[in-house]
């Protein structure tokens, strides 16, 4: 799917490519693109998809997502479409490029993602010069990264506060992490430290700014069924949960309907008390001895 940044005086395409799936990680690629090329825009106009806002914020978070909390630091606004007139300001080039850029990427053969990205830019080129506008004003409001480039990195990253246990042990996205034993770690029991998450898929913990050694003892995990996913981050987790199938085939044990309710067989009782059950036929039998006790002592 195209991930793309418009100019809203000029209607210009400022960054256009393809990602597998609309995720935190695909906005802070383009993001990262877009400032080196362009500079810092005063505000990005974005829909309310949840990469851009918390839909359900709640007092005990900060309102905020991992992309509002990056474009924080880099001193942008974000503005989330409220209306109609809106969200179609904001849709309108995606239609235009629905029917135009599918249409060229036939005429040119191209079928994968790689060759889409290196066909994009002389496309984006041929776009601006046919339907772009002149600004009213020549003024160009981008200013200078108030960051190195190099340090880009650390902003467009995962991170999240985690608590160090007594083990020092500490949980992330289903992971353990466990800190290497030095001076700095054995005062970090039960604090918070920073946990960042990378692209790649590095992991990096934190404390005061300083990189801690560790070690993640369960690196591999597999995503089941039960497993609750952001429906536009779907494609991207159903190529990873088919890439799992394809080296583990899954071994169902098939369970009848008493086991998946819940229900357990008991053994035999090995304290020696009576079941209810027991009991209740000891109490039937005795009531049934003493009628007839009663009856043979009145003949």
């Amino acid at each position: 799917m195209p991930c793309r940044a418009t100019d809203d005086a000029t209607s210009a395409l400022m960054e256009l490519r393809f990602v597998t799936s609309e995720s935190t990680f695909s906005y802070f690629a383009a993001l990262e693109s877009y400032l080196l090329k362009h500079g810092r825009p005063v505000a990005f106009y974005s829909d309310k998809h949840t990469v851009f806002r918390v839909p359900k914020p709640s007092q005990h978070m900060t309102g905020m997502t991992q992309f509002g909390r990056a474009l924080a630091e880099l001193n942008i606004e974000i503005l989330c479409a409220n209306s109609s007139q809106a969200k179609g300001r904001v849709e309108r080039a995606n239609r235009t490029l629905q029917d135009r850029l599918v249409k060229e990427l036939r005429l040119a053969d191209i079928s994968n993602m790689e060759e889409g990205n290196a066909f994009l830019p002389a496309f984006t080129k041929r776009f601006n010069a046919q339907f772009a506008k002149a600004p009213a004003k020549q003024n160009n409001l981008h200013r200078a990264l108030n960051i190195e480039p190099d340090r880009l990195s650390e902003v467009f990253c995962l991170r999240d506060q985690r608590h160090v246990t007594k083990n020092l042990m500490l949980k992330y996205d289903r992971k353990r992490i466990k800190l290497e034993i030095n001076d700095l770690t054995r005062g970090l029991v039960g604090k918070f430290v920073d946990v960042y998450e990378y692209g790649c898929g590095r992991i990096q913990v934190r404390a005061n700014g300083v990189v801690l050694p560790h070690t993640i003892m369960n690196p591999e995990r597999r995503i089941t069924h039960a497993a609750i996913t952001e429906n536009k981050r779907l494609s991207a987790v159903l190529e990873h949960i088919k890439a799992e199938q394809d080296k583990t085939p899954p071994k169902v044990k098939v369970k009848p309907i008493s086991a998946r309710n819940g229900y357990r067989k008991k053994g035999p009782d090995r304290t020696g008390k009576s079941s209810k059950l027991d009991r209740h036929y000891a109490q039937k039998h005795a009531d049934h001895d003493a009628r007839t006790a009663s009856q043979g002592s009145d003949i």
